[in-house]
């Protein structure tokens, strides 16, 4: 299928194939043109669109420092020298312009001598309960704090007339609260919960890509998700009540279900906004 310079755009943010077969031994040898066949994309079409959403990520970063209330947050987020920062997620955190760029980007530039980290542990389309399976990779990390964004696919269905999510609201709150526990058993870190965002679910349902494989949302289902995070009794971030439909309008790629760059930015604000408080 030939595809549009939308359409290649759209795979070079949601993909990154490099992340897929990360537990894979020969993962490493995996070569910037190789990932880009793996998309069936041009090679030089594939390293301008990276390093166009990598600059992307940087512009942000630059643009919420230009006001100096925010810059002030993250001066007060609670981070100490040479401190570790996971974000844990799916395609919303893979994207290489996501907010984890951001903040890094942000915290790099007011807090140059604290050597502070933000490593996105994230792979486009995982659930909590592929997160269970590689979360191992944080663990050994050393972080001391772990942000989870994580579970967003849960709510997913597939197929015409589908009758379950892909993983039960309840398992998904055992498996949150499994996250939980491993960190507090295995590490000194803290957690910081992000809520999924709400989709446009009739975008969604009729994009090119996502149709194609069945892919439904429903915003109820995703606000369970929400409601799961705020029982763990940790800092929430509560982006399903903050991001309003007519937000979303502006922050939402064609799918209806990934960021744009604002929709980016706008996490990353939302979330030194509220971390900085704690």
């Amino acid at each position: 299928m030939k595809m549009s310079k939308e359409q290649m755009h759209w795979m070079v943010k949601v993909f990154q194939p490099e992340k897929t077969v990360a537990s894979l031994p020969g993962a490493a040898s995996l070569t910037e043109q190789a990932r880009a066949a793996l998309l069936g994309l041009d090679p030089e079409y594939y390293s301008t669109v990276l390093a166009e959403l990598t600059a992307g990520a940087k512009a942000s970063a630059r643009m919420l420092l230009a006001e100096p209330d925010n810059g002030a947050m993250v001066d007060r987020l609670p981070l100490r020298t040479d401190a570790r920062i996971f974000a844990f997620g799916d395609s919303r955190t893979s994207d290489p312009q996501s907010w984890a760029i951001i903040l890094q980007e942000l915290i790099s530039a007011r807090r140059p001598d604290d050597n502070i980290s933000v490593v996105a542990s994230a792979i486009s389309g995982d659930t909590t309960t592929h997160g269970l399976v590689r979360f191992s990779e944080v663990l050994t990390g050393r972080p001391d704090w772990v942000l989870f964004f994580l579970g967003l696919n849960d709510a997913r269905t597939q197929g015409p007339e589908p009758t379950k999510t892909i993983v039960h609201h309840q398992e998904t709150a055992r498996n949150l609260a499994e996250l939980r526990s491993r960190v507090t058993r295995e590490t000194g870190a803290r957690c910081l919960w992000i809520t999924p965002v709400a989709v446009n679910e009739n975008q969604v349902t009729k994009h090119w890509a996502l149709s194609h494989f069945g892919v439904h949302f429903r915003n109820d289902d995703i606000a369970q998700v929400a409601t799961a995070m705020h029982g763990l009794g940790d800092p929430v971030v509560d982006l399903f009540q903050r991001l309003d439909a007519p937000s979303l309008n502006e922050l939402l790629m064609e799918d209806g279900l990934h960021f744009t760059q604002a929709g980016q930015q706008r996490v990353a604000l939302e979330i030194i906004r509220s971390w900085s408080e704690l």
